[in-house]
Parts: structure tokens; C-alpha cells; sequence
């Protein structure tokens, strides 16, 4: 059985989907208080929180867990820095309780849904797993935090784990049947999407003066469905037996505002208002991942690498949403 956990927020439920699909039982653990109990139709579901070792415990004693998943997380930067407390307690301290669990119970493979934010400032693109990590945010710095305590509880106990540090996860699989769907939205695809319908009055672009081709921050955008292959992959190397490792996952591709925006228009065949603003403090120039790690090392390869493709999977998945 494979646990996940904070398995019924976005990129969860996804992995959960696929781990179903590809043989797997598995048992969803998760608060609810992000999550969608609706995206949880695959497996077991548990509704507990990490903050509670009993809840924890009384998932480990039910089921047989062989490795677990972590997604649970606070992820709104911001807010990490408005209310650093409620990240560090929520993002590390439950953190902490679920690795006593499962040291309790001898359960050592965990694959971690770590971050960007971890690296801070780039000193170059695109970024390795050598970069430096110096977050800029509470956030980052509770997962880079996590990642050191993973390393630690290696070399002390015996556990093995997948840092997996994503770019910008976004898009829909093919049915449709799992999106983007945040209570407080931040994600520029979905953003924009919600411009595109008319849920939004306009779409701000923080900046058009970067030293980048059309003046506008330059991202890499990674596919959820890509980032679900590798999960299943890292979760592969585990079970067979692998060490402890720590990957970028990015399409290797950066794609401007503008041409996210324009994808957008394009896709859906709306026209928004487009408002152009000062820019915001601490947004890179451009931020693009080097996944040839995981590529060499796991096999991965991303199947959706242009900006349309990503997009128009996601408009399917809203216009479905916006449909029930």
C-alpha cells in the first residue's frame, strides 16, 4: 500500500490517479483544509492531519504502507512571509511527525514534493541541482529545511527519499478530471483562464522591463501529467532498492508572460483586458529548470513541452469545472 500524503490537493490526486492506473493500491491521507475530498475517487481515503500523531499512527496500523508520497503543504509565498509561523509549524513540524511515524513503524521510502523556491535568486539558468540553495521566503526555506532533515534521517536511520523540486506544475490529464482548483489562486495559467471566462477583470503583468525578450519574467512551466511520470519513476527507484536523491523537474523550456497570455488567447479564442504594473520585489528575470539528472539518471522525459499544448489542457479541465 502507498500512502499519500496531502493526496487530495492538485498534483496529488494526480499521482494518486496514476499510481491507481499502474497497479498500485494506495490509501489517501489529508486534512481536507486545501484539499477536495471529490479528487479522491481513487483508493483509500483517511480525512486526518499531521499535527495529530494518533491520526497518523491510526493510517500506519490499518494499512500496510511500503512508501509514502508528501504533498502536504502550505504553499502561498506571501502568505509564508506575512504568517512564517503557521508555514514553519504546518510545512516542517507536521513534517517531523510524520517521519516519527513511520521510523515507529519501519516504513523508510518517502517521496518529497519539494520546490524552486529552495534555490532563491538564480546565480544562472538553466538551474542544476548544484545551484545554491538560498530561499527567499519562508516558504522555501521550510521545504529546503525538510530536505536537510531527510538527508540527516538518511545517514541516522536508514531513510530513503526522492526530493522532487518542481518549477511551475500546471495543465489537466487528457479526461479532464483533475485541474488547478485553489481556494486562493496564484498560479498564472489559471489566473489568466479565469480572465479569459470573465471570473477576473483583467490580468496584471508585474513588469515589462526584465532583460528578457519581450521585457516580461520568463518561466519553465512543467505539465502535471509530466510531473506524475516522475513520481511513479522516483517511487521505481526506491522500491528497487536505490539511493536517496534530489531532482529538478522543469520542461527545460521558458516561456515569457506574454506568452503565456498570448497562448491563452489563443486557445481559447477570448479577448481580456491586460493591465501592464510595477513590478513586484523579488521576481526573477527568468527561472528555468535543467532536468538532465532525472533524465540520465530515472528516464524521464516530459511529453508536454509547448506553452499551447499545456494551456489547452488546462482550459478543457475549466471549461468542464465551469460546466457542472
Amino acid at each position: 500500500m502507498i500512502l499519500i500524503v496531502g493526496g487530495a490537493g492538485y498534483i496529488g490526486s494526480e499521482i494518486n490517479k496514476e499510481l491507481n492506473e499502474a497497479g498500485f493500491q494506495t490509501v489517501v491521507f489529508d486534512s481536507l483544509v486545501s484539499g477536495h475530498k471529490e479528487a479522491t475517487k481513487w483508493g483509500e481515503f483517511v480525512q486526518g492531519d499531521l499535527n495529530n500523531l494518533e491520526d497518523i499512527r491510526g493510517v500506519f496500523k490499518k494499512y500496510k504502507i511500503e512508501a509514502v508520497f508528501d504533498f502536504a503543504a502550505f504553499i502561498e509565498v506571501g502568505e509564508s512571509v506575512k504568517d512564517p509561523q503557521k508555514y514553519y509549524f504546518n510545512n516542517l513540524v507536521n513534517t517531523l511527525n510524520l517521519l516519527k511515524v513511520m521510523k515507529e513503524f519501519e516504513v523508510n521510502k518517502i517521496i518529497f514534493s519539494s520546490t524552486a523556491a529552495t534555490f532563491g535568486e538564480p546565480k544562472y539558468t538553466p538551474i542544476d541541482e548544484v545551484h545554491p540553495q538560498w530561499p527567499i521566503n519562508p516558504y522555501g526555506w521550510t521545504k529546503l529545511m525538510i530536505e536537510r532533515v531527510f538527508a540527516d534521517y538518511d545517514v541516522a536511520y536508514g531513510l530513503r527519499y526522492v526530493a522532487l523540486r518542481y518549477f511551475n506544475a500546471c495543465g489537466a490529464n487528457d479526461e479532464a478530471d483533475i485541474g488547478e482548483d485553489h481556494a486562493q489562486e496564484s498560479h498564472l495559467i489559471p489566473l489568466i483562464l479565469d480572465a479569459a471566462i470573465g471570473k477576473r477583470e483583467n490580468i496584471k503583468i508585474f513588469g515589462t522591463d526584465y532583460p528578457t525578450p519581450d521585457g516580461t519574467c520568463v518561466r519553465d512551466y512543467i505539465h502535471v501529467v509530466d510531473l506524475a511520470s516522475a513520481h511513479l519513476l522516483a517511487l521505481k527507484h526506491l522500491m528497487d532498492g536505490g539511493e536517496s536523491k534530489q531532482y529538478n523537474l522543469g520542461n527545460g523550456k521558458g516561456f515569457s508572460v506574454r506568452e503565456v497570455i498570448d497562448a491563452v488567447k489563443k486557445v481559447t479564442e477570448k479577448e481580456f483586458t491586460v493591465l501592464e504594473v510595477e513590478r513586484r520585489p523579488g521576481d526573477p528575470p527568468i527561472l528555468i529548470a535543467s532536468s538532465e539528472k532525472i533524465r540520465k539518471e530515472l528516464g524521464w522525459s516530459p511529453k508536454y513541452t509547448e506553452i499551447e499544448e499545456i494551456v489547452a489542457t488546462a482550459w478543457k479541465w475549466h471549461q468542464k469545472k465551469d460546466d457542472k
